[in-house]
């Protein structure tokens, strides 16, 4: 197997390339040349504030040109990249900022306060870069991210790197704090079947040969594995990397830049971007031109099917491509789907290392009704940062093979294909982001008013799952609901709030102690009627 790493592979294709376009934001248009002289100077500079290979950086930005020039500069550099949620808040970041160890933390200027705040208990830190809009005073405690990209010596740095070099990628999980899934660069480059090239160089000279290259619309935030996964291949491709201008996601924005940009894939997340899109197109008073759309593909949440067909009957060229995976271990399975044809939600093929096993370890027998554990082996992340016990129990070996168990639960139908039950546990997913109901109980119960709380998932049609929470009252009566979610949201990230709060007196713990999580949906949808 090659030992190929992805700074190698963008050097070769800027190389190659170099009057290609890489990055398009509004009117900013950067080349592939550019891109390459920006990154080295980032990387030259991080190096001079003292990170060394290894050295953990965190990337709190939102998408833009940012976030892939950063991502150059640390592959380049040896660094370990470090995803945060930008819409984590206080102890949040906190905990992301010092479980990885980072040394470096890069930011949207929006988020300087939040930083500020937390410098002095994070003693590792050696450097802070902002990307500055231009409309605020000067951050005096920091380094300017444009200056760092636009000043220096923008040639290749000559360093020799390794397939083993590491990238994190921090994820919710299924119980617990967010944890850090550690990524080989050689790993990754196979899960995405990137290249089966010897050399970099090998790599870009086929990429003369496969035609015309991606132009990729990256929707979902790149702090997730799904946008990451979209720009990394893209730009690794030889191809171009397209923002949105405004932070959010404006579904008029969207159709407007696919059809003036002439978009051939998308990388989004299921329903949540599809409702929003197709809602914006059945008001829209003309056509859109949608037929550069080649691909169309999402991952980490729920995708109904019929949410599938509605976009298809707008997009007449393009597949859809739903995969199956976490940041835990991909290509456990997909489902693809074209104009005309008919599917079924979470219905999906096993990609090529996939078994289902029993909780003992046994294949599940097709057709047999029995529910399984999906689990991939071949290129899997090494475990989690810091965390050997859970790496053990998600990262188990079996028959001597080691494999990904990032606990989707399935059934295995006779003709192979597997169906979507979901995770073992009381993980809530919306829209794509993993919510740990223990971590919103437990900031409920920081309100005077409230004694204890279950939090729990309920349908949703655009989010796939919505927050829901059932709260016990320390004394019967009213309470100021208003209140008790301005609170909430001093201590969570909003998408973690719940949706609807249903305020009771009764007990909602058995003797033992246990969240009795049936009687409060019970309750939940008894005062919702």
């Amino acid at each position: 197997m090659a030992d190929l790493n992805f700074a190698d592979l963008l050097e070769a294709v800027a190389e190659t390339f170099p009057d290609r376009t890489a990055i398009i934001q509004g009117d900013l248009r950067r080349s592939w040349r550019e891109f390459d002289e920006r990154t080295n100077r980032l990387a030259r500079h991080l190096i001079d504030a003292g990170l060394t290979p290894g050295s953990k950086v965190g990337f709190y930005l939102r998408n833009s040109p940012a976030y892939p020039e950063l991502l150059a500069a640390c592959f380049k550099a040896r660094l370990t990249h470090v995803n945060v949620n930008y819409r984590y808040v206080d102890r949040e970041l906190l905990h992301i900022f010092a479980d990885a160890d980072v040394e470096c933390i890069v930011f949207d200027e929006a988020f300087s306060e939040q930083v500020h705040t937390l410098l002095d208990e994070l003693p590792l830190v050696r450097t802070s870069l902002v990307v500055s809009s231009g409309k605020h005073a000067e951050l005096t405690w920091c380094s300017d991210f444009e200056n760092a990209c636009t000043a220096g010596d923008g040639s290749p740095l000559g360093i020799e790197r390794s397939g083993d070099d590491l990238y994190f990628m921090y994820t919710g999980g299924t119980t617990g704090q967010p944890k850090a899934v550690m990524w080989p660069h050689k790993e990754r480059i196979r899960v995405i079947a990137l290249s089966d090239a010897e050399d970099a160089r090998a790599h870009a000279r086929a990429l003369l040969e496969a035609g015309a290259p991606p132009l990729q619309l990256v929707l979902c935030p790149m702090m997730h594995s799904t946008g990451f996964t979209g720009a990394v291949t893209a730009l690794c491709r030889g191809g171009t990397v397209v923002f949105l201008q405004q932070p959010g996601f404006d579904a008029v924005e969207c159709l407007n830049t696919i059809e003036t940009r002439r978009i051939t894939q998308i990388a989004l997340v299921g329903d949540a971007f599809s409702v929003p899109l197709i809602e914006a197109l059945g008001r829209a008073e003309r056509s859109y031109d949608l037929s550069s759309v080649e691909l169309i593909f999402s991952a980490g949440a729920m995708w109904s099917a019929n949410y599938k067909e509605q976009l298809l009957a707008y997009f007449p060229n393009a597949s859809l491509r739903d995969a199956l995976g976490s940041s835990e271990g991909s290509r456990l399975a997909s489902a693809e789907l074209q104009q005309g044809e008919t599917t079924s939600t979470g219905r999906f093929l096993p990609g090529p290392d996939t078994r289902v096993f029993t909780e003992d370890f046994k294949d599940v027998v097709p057709g047999s009704g029995q529910p399984g554990l999906i689990a991939t082996s071949g290129a899997i992340p090494l475990g989690y940062y810091k965390d050997e016990a859970k790496t053990a129990t998600t990262f188990p070996t079996v028959n001597g093979v080691r494999y990904s168990v990032p606990g989707d639960w399935c059934l295995v139908e006779e003709d192979g294909s597997l169906t979507l039950l979901g995770r073992g546990s009381n993980c809530i997913n919306t829209g794509g982001e993993k919510v740990y109901p223990e971590e919103v109980e437990d900031a409920l119960k920081q309100h005077p008013q409230v004694l204890d709380a279950a939090v729990f998932g309920i349908p949703d049609p655009r989010w796939g799952q919505a927050v829901a929470a059932v709260a016990q009252l320390r004394q019967p009566g009213a309470v100021d609901s208003a209140a008790v979610d301005a609170a909430l949201r001093t201590r969570l990230a909003a998408y973690k709030c719940p949706k609807r709060i249903v305020f009771v007196a009764d007990e909602l713990r058995a003797d033992n102690g246990k969240m009795l999580y049936d009687k409060a949906k019970t309750l939940f949808t008894a005062h919702s009627e």
